[in-house]
């Protein structure tokens, strides 16, 4: 694996030429971002340990002050904020299961599978996501909040409580209760905004890559490594948008315009050769954002290296 990426890497900095093939090299719980403290089965998490260590079956990653973000199944983020701690119980395509232990953690579902069954626990309470979106759960003050999609909450016995967008649900007291509406705005936390800031720089390096295999026979949609900012981002068959408006492409969608002129802007926007300038593509309103990103990027928008 680390020879791939060595590979990724190499190719990337002599030509941005495409890799060899388009299959997945990351495995269900793979470590994708850390910062300030996370520990793995009580070891610290080094940045170089990114990409390569996985959260298996029974093991526990918790963090102090920082925060870790962990791939689960294609297209699906799993982020653990500081002082908390999360455990592995099933890492499975079909039932991928993840239990809050501690503090408060985040799941962003920019795809997903009727196949799919993903869950996080609080307390012994089930949480099913059942559509794209993002969603908050906090141990402290055990609840499941629903920022966008759709979630059920297992009451046992084949029956659920289904909570919508904008609505969270105790998962201390009744169960049955009906799900409290919240104001999204109001109750956007620091957990929420760095998972709005990670989500932007994965479709980033999404609209970056993405154009390095338009070419690339037999491609296959998965988990690709990004040499510019250490960590994996998604590509799929088709284009979509992360819960946070954040556009996310295949190599014959966009890869034109959203990598070659996002690319552009990324020498010569604000932050030099790293910086995030304008990567087209990852604009928010489709078309519209992607001919925002290109002129925000060629014309010195954007920031530093993440």
């Amino acid at each position: 694996m680390r020879h791939r990426w060595l590979a990724v890497a190499l190719i990337g900095f002599t030509g941005l030429a495409a890799a060899a093939s388009g299959e997945d090299i990351a495995r269900l719980g793979t470590i994708n971002y850390i910062e300030g403290t996370a520990y793995l089965q009580g070891k610290p998490i080094k940045h170089s340990d990114v990409g390569s260590a996985v959260l298996h079956k029974g093991q526990m990653l918790t963090t102090g002050d920082g925060r870790a973000e962990i791939l689960l199944t294609p297209g699906v983020f799993l982020r653990v904020d500081d002082n908390s701690a999360i455990r592995m119980v099933s890492p499975r395509l079909l039932q991928t299961q993840v239990e809050l232990m501690q503090g408060k953690a985040a799941v962003e579902v920019d795809e997903i599978h009727k196949e799919n069954d993903l869950e996080v626990l609080v307390g012994g309470v089930r949480t099913q996501m059942l559509q794209t979106g993002y969603y908050e759960f906090d141990a402290t003050n055990p609840k499941a909040m629903v920022f966008k999609g759709k979630a059920a909450v297992d009451l046992g016995h084949d029956k659920y409580n289904v909570v919508k967008g904008n609505h969270e649900l105790a998962l201390s007291d009744n169960l049955k209760a009906k799900p409290a509406e919240f104001n999204p705005t109001a109750s956007q936390d620091d957990l929420y905004h760095w998972s709005n800031l990670r989500s932007q720089y994965l479709a980033e390096a999404n609209n970056e890559l993405a154009q390095e295999y338009a070419d690339t026979p037999g491609f296959e949609p998965g988990w690709f490594w990004d040499p510019y900012g250490y960590d994996f981002t998604y590509i799929g068959m088709g284009p979509f948008w992360s819960p946070f408006g954040f556009g996310f492409f295949p190599p014959w969608y966009g890869g034109f315009y959203g990598g070659f002129y996002g690319g552009y802007g990324r020498y010569y926007g604000r932050g030099g050769y790293y910086g995030r300038g304008g990567y087209g593509g990852i604009g928010r309103g489709g078309y519209g954002g992607m001919h925002a990103g290109i002129g925000g990027g060629m014309h010195g928008g954007g920031g530093a290296r993440r």
